[in-house]
């Protein structure tokens, strides 16, 4: 898979590189070419560099790093992305105290507004830039969930398998609307990271477990909660 990374910091440089070792084709993008040919350069693995409007090119899928601008901001022209996957990663700005406000349209959401002709999709947000230097292997064994969302059924299988190759669990979380309450789990994971020091390893994982054998405790009763 050709992947065009817009943004030159800790996430997009770690997912590029733990890609490339998976045997993908990478190109870093910055607003400086230099700055994203340099970064290129010493991450190895054969990586490409350039600028971002390059990245963007280049890439089958693009990992947009870029928080808080829309990418109609950082490229030249949007049309460059027409018909790819978009990938988001981003998270809101952490406030004080961790107190965020319920989010009403997410990150994710805005993107796809400014892009309109182009799949986004959200995902990689759930995690620190540290737990990577896990992947693949011990980072499978954990079982880390990698929550996936967007509105196209086979954008989200491409990413869920990208998730998948560096050592990640995906969980198809449907439509791109659902990104609101992936954004919203970042905030809570990054607060037990930050306010509860449990540090960048601290992560958050689903599992199905296997129905109970009989009903001890009498079962479900009919309530007003689904």
């Amino acid at each position: 898979m050709k992947i065009g990374i817009i943004g030159t910091g800790n996430m997009g440089r770690s997912l590029g590189i733990v890609w490339a070792e998976q045997g993908h084709e990478v190109f870093f993008g910055s607003r400086d070419e230099q700055k994203g040919k340099a970064i290129a350069e010493s991450a190895g693995h054969s990586i490409q560099g350039g600028t971002n409007d390059q990245a963007a090119a280049f890439g089958d899928v693009i990992l947009y790093t870029v928080r808080g601008i829309l990418p109609s901001a950082v490229l030249a022209s949007t049309q460059v992305l027409a018909g790819k996957i978009l990938i988001d990663c981003n998270n809101w700005d952490i406030p004080e105290g961790y107190a965020y406000e319920p989010i009403v349209e997410s990150l994710a959401e805005k993107v796809a507004a400014d892009v309109p002709n182009v799949h986004v999709i959200k995902a990689f947000n759930t995690q620190a830039q540290e737990l990577y230097e896990l992947s693949p292997t011990p980072l499978k064994d954990h079982q880390v969930s990698c929550f996936i969302c967007g509105d196209d059924e086979q954008a989200r299988q491409t990413v869920m398998a990208l998730a998948e190759d560096i050592g990640l669990t995906p969980v198809d979380c449907g439509p791109l609307q659902t990104a609101r309450l992936i954004e919203g789990l970042a905030d809570f994971i990054r607060f037990m990271m930050g306010g509860m020091k449990l540090g960048p390893y601290a992560t958050i994982s689903v599992n199905q477990l296997p129905a109970a054998q009989g009903q001890r405790l009498g079962g479900r009763q009919p309530s007003s909660l689904k």
